[in-house]
């Protein structure tokens, strides 16, 4: 798919329109842009990145996918780091033993990831189009036509080969093209604030129950501190009157003071649901982000999820657009990351119900879970992985090597450098012993390196820092046919 058909005597105006400049869209424009994909970022707010951020952490493999764009050092250098995580009750998770080089947690506003990422695309070349609202969409054999209208009012239409719809929980995509988003709200009349402190907390990430209060506080990095609450007893709608009274009383009630809270610049109250779109890809339309799924705060997933689905998406759309792969590809999206979607929900709600158990049975199974990942440590190893990101693998062959579908991890080369170095070129990654082959005709997409190890095994990472093929000392013949399949 080459991006240059017509509808009618309607021509494509750009190969791929992603709706939606959060975090999950500026990665995916980006990567695409840089791809060689030309691309439209389509956003109905106007252009400001806001510093009313919801979004706080970012778990290792999200920060392997931004090393793996040249970003994580520039992140890490603005954010805090924390390596325990308090979940629920008396668990703590110590972070220090992850199997990749950032064995923590980044505590850094979403705003902040929001800069860089936005920085990157508009290097990149992506068109970006501020207070244009999506109002429908249709698609067709050969593209998607997207009506907007802009900000005087001006209603116009849009062509694209693919739509991308990541224009969070009340996705105009999402609506368009019929999809349902079932599910149910989790927990209402949570409060957000963001607020001066008098008293320091003691540590970096402040988090507790007590009863039906919860209460949670983050440091902004700018003298402002987030803070979440909740009282499970005070159920109110959305739009009941909220003051800093309120929140500093639920603090009180689940930290034990409001640590002189004073000067909030933003107060909100909201409901988090857990919903999950059943399709991620429909025709030429696809859903990624908060547009797929929603869940709680716990365990700070969010942002990070939309991420991952970016960084899947965005190496499989440029394959297609280029004609080096055909739109079938386009359904792995769906198979490897619905799963994830769901077990995120899952895990987050988990995470939020044991927090909040009251009940003896609830208690007696967070105290159970408690001691059984304080002492196992296979079942400590795959919680963490799934919580981090860096656990999950994709569905894979059932005749294929062990390690296709599994994250790779970020190996040294025999160029001295790093696995996740060499995937900043977007390309294909082909690890070999030496002699290493010559990429020939697909150097354009492919990368080859040597291990700086003796190992034998011969390895084909995607560009998303998954492993597509793996063989035990193949021949020529199998590394070409290998290539042939996944690179065209």
């Amino acid at each position: 798919m080459n991006g240059t058909g017509t509808h009618g005597t309607q021509a494509i105006d750009t190969p791929v329109i992603v709706v939606g400049s959060g975090p999950t869209g500026l990665l995916l424009a980006g990567d695409l842009a840089l791809a060689g994909v030309p691309v439209t970022l389509v956003e109905k707010r106007p252009h400001r990145i806001s510093n009313l951020s919801r979004a706080f952490v970012l778990h290792a493999r999200t920060l392997e996918q931004l090393d793996a764009r040249g970003l994580a050092d520039g992140m890490e250098a603005l954010g805090q780091r924390l390596d325990r995580l308090r979940l629920f009750g008396d668990l703590t998770i110590d972070l220090a033993g992850l199997p990749s080089r950032f064995r923590h947690l980044l505590v850094l506003p979403q705003y902040e990831v929001e800069k860089a990422l936005e920085r990157r695309a508009t290097a990149a070349g992506v068109d970006f189009r501020h207070e244009t609202e999506v109002t429908g969409l249709t698609q067709d054999e050969d593209g998607v036509t997207v009506q907007v209208t802009t900000s005087d009012g001006t209603a116009r239409s849009l062509r694209a080969a693919y739509v991308v719809g990541a224009d969070g929980m009340r996705s105009a995509v999402r609506d368009a093209i019929g999809l349902p988003f079932p599910g149910r709200s989790v927990i209402r009349s949570v409060v957000l604030a963001d607020v001066r402190l008098a008293e320091q907390p003691e540590t970096l990430l402040t988090v507790n129950t007590a009863g039906d209060a919860f209460a949670f506080l983050a440091p902004f990095g700018d003298g402002y501190h987030r803070v979440i609450a909740w009282n499970r007893a005070h159920d109110v709608p959305d739009s009941e009157p909220l003051d800093l009274d309120e929140i500093k009383e639920l603090t009180r009630l689940a930290l034990g003071r409001d640590f002189g809270m004073h000067d909030a610049r933003w107060m909100s109250r909201f409901h988090s649901d857990e919903r999950q779109a059943p399709a991620y890809r429909v025709g030429r339309v696809l859903l990624a982000g908060d547009a797929a799924h929603v869940h709680t705060p716990a365990g700070g997933q969010g942002m990070n999820t939309g991420l991952q689905d970016a960084a899947n998406l965005s190496w499989k759309l440029a394959q297609v657009i280029h004609g080096h792969a055909t739109p079938g590809l386009l359904d792995t999206y769906q198979s490897e990351r619905h799963p994830v979607g769901r077990a995120v929900l899952r895990s987050s709600g988990g995470i939020v119900r044991l927090a909040m158990a009251k009940r003896p049975w609830e208690l007696a199974l967070r105290a159970a879970l408690t001691t059984v990942l304080g002492r196992v440590a296979p079942a400590r190893r795959r919680m963490l992985g799934r919580l981090t990101g860096i656990g999950y693998r994709y569905p894979a062959p059932r005749t294929a090597h062990p390690l296709t579908g599994t994250r790779a991890p970020d190996v040294p080369l025999a160029t001295g450098g790093r696995l996740y170095e060499s995937l900043r070129t977007g390309h294909f990654v082909l690890i070999t012993p030496t002699p290493s082959p010559d990429p020939g005709p697909r150097k354009d997409r492919l990368t080859v390196e040597r291990w700086a190890s003796d190992r034998r095994t011969t390895v084909l990472v995607r560009p998303d820092g998954y492993v597509a093929w793996a063989a035990d000392e193949p021949d020529v013949r199998g590394i070409e046919a290998a290539l042939v399949e996944h690179l065209g």
